[in-house]
């Protein structure tokens, strides 16, 4: 695995021993409000603003594929939790003075700081031309979740344009709703990338045995007038549908960043340190830092967010603490709850438990090296093996 640390040419910041007076973070979702825990957690007690392109107030985004969407919870139950700073909702960000750390908001605001945090996630992939049909959906905000509901509860056809973690997860919310769905994607199984083959094969087969069909294919369009009428695959054929979602990937929201002289690739490119630039860090899925052992990385889930988070509050209050987690994310599919721990690479080794019981744990192993745990509904097992990973 890549080593070094592979930081750009940025020294550690000289407001960083304590100095700090006022943090601007850029982002109030989960990454961006963890941020800000952390910095009052850790004894901050100086101007903290926090910048929120959405009006509404810092929300959790997992449950919005399943029990909001579901109707299990009601909205209220994903806000999180209140922080000692000053809110700036509604207002997202369209330019950032990198020297002055500055940033500067659609309605004229400026905010400065004596660092800032980058926080602003991604948005959806999209369709060309789905923005013109009524019945397409994608689902990223609380918004697109109460949206989506609203429309599959009139429906009786569902079909999920992609078969990563939130098309899944998605179809198995909506097969629990009574919908046919039709789950299409070019991978040989759903999730194959984050789980492995094996683990991958087990969880096409749950979706199957809870009536989700399963399409192999890439996608060429859409079909319909006002309203989407089905999904045109590459392969040839329609899958006709009454509503759609998109679930292709998501994209980093670093655009607004383009004049600022940061280095972007996929995300904002960061140090081992999760900085950008003096002063200016990043966090969340926006953020593409060199993991010490892994290179550069960018991980899309809530518990990188969490923890990525305490570190860069470390380094903004003077530390140069390098974030080199062993990555984890999980995901609840039927009864299935999956927890993964580290990469899926190599073969898998079943160590505990009954795959046919659907209740397992399995290894993975690179050049005899384990680098990644998978439980099926074995968490605490999974968990126990997690510290032999990336030694």
């Amino acid at each position: 695995m890549p080593g070094g640390r592979d930081r750009p040419a940025v020294t550690p910041d000289p407001v960083g021993s304590g100095a700090v007076g006022s943090v601007v973070v850029v982002g109030a979702s989960a990454a961006g409000l963890s941020t800000a825990e952390a910095l009052r957690r850790k004894g901050f007690t100086g101007e903290l603003t926090l910048l929120g392109a959405e009006p509404h107030p810092p929300y959790d985004r997992p449950p919005l594929s399943k029990q909001v969407l579901a109707g299990t919870w009601e909205p209220d139950r994903t806000r999180l939790r209140d922080v000692d700073a000053r809110l700036v909702l509604g207002d997202p960000a369209v330019a950032l003075d990198v020297p002055g750390r500055a940033v500067r908001t659609a309605s004229g605001l400026d905010l400065a700081g004596d660092a800032v945090v980058l926080a602003t996630g991604v948005r959806p992939r999209r369709l060309p031309e789905q923005d013109r049909l009524a019945g397409v959906h994608v689902l990223r905000t609380l918004d697109d979740s109460l949206a989506l509901r609203a429309d599959l509860l009139g429906a009786s056809r569902l079909v999920v344009v992609g078969d990563g973690v939130l098309g899944a997860e998605t179809a198995a919310t909506a097969r629990g709703l009574g919908l046919d769905v039709t789950l299409v994607g070019p991978l040989r199984a759903p999730l194959e990338p984050q789980l492995g083959p094996h683990a991958a094969d087990v969880l096409a087969g749950l979706h199957t045995a809870h009536g989700v069909r399963l399409v192999r294919a890439a996608v060429n369009g859409l079909t319909g007038d006002d309203r989407v009428r089905g999904v045109l695959l590459a392969t040839g054929g329609e899958l006709p549908a009454d509503v759609v979602v998109v679930a292709l990937g998501a994209l980093p929201n670093t655009e607004w960043l383009a004049d600022s002289g940061l280095a972007l690739d996929n995300g904002v490119v960061c140090d081992a340190c999760c900085r950008a630039a003096e002063g200016v860090y990043a966090v969340g899925d926006v953020a593409r830092w060199h993991h010490d052992r892994l290179g550069r990385i960018r991980l899309e889930n809530r518990t990188n967010a969490t923890e990525q988070a305490a570190a860069v509050a470390d380094n903004i209050l003077g530390a140069d603490r390098a974030y080199a987690p062993v990555p984890f994310f999980w995901t609840d599919q039927f009864d299935a709850r999956i927890h993964l721990h580290g990469v899926p690479t190599g073969e898998a080794e079943v160590v505990d438990g009954d795959v046919e019981a659907r209740r397992f744990v399995t290894v993975h192993h690179r050049d005899g090296v384990p680098v990644g745990v998978l439980g099926w509904n074995m968490p605490k097992q999974a968990r126990q093996l997690r510290a032999r990973l990336l030694g």
